[in-house]
């Protein structure tokens, strides 16, 4: 698993590799009003897009990856992913 979130200035999905975070234009305009979409991040495991919330972004969730063939699961920590520790 790629250790350290990469920010993109330009949506380029081609470009998206393991752990690439692009901030949407609309952040915070889309999804729950308490929690909404802030950005698209390539999982670090497997490079799968999904849409990540402002409360992930921040820490304060987990992400968990959306493939069918992946089970990551981890924190943003500033730069950084944390895997989640089993509980």
């Amino acid at each position: 698993m790629v250790g350290e979130v990469t920010i993109l200035s330009e949506w380029i999905p081609e470009q998206m590799s393991p752990g690439s975070v692009f901030v949407l234009e609309n952040a915070g305009d889309v999804g729950d009003t308490n929690d909404p979409y802030w950005a698209v991040m390539a999982c670090p495991e497997c490079g799968t897009l999904g849409l990540i919330t402002r409360k992930q972004v921040a820490g304060l969730i987990p992400v968990m990856c959306g493939s069918s063939q992946c089970s990551a699961q981890f924190f943003i920590n500033d730069n950084d992913i944390v895997v989640r520790k089993p509980s």
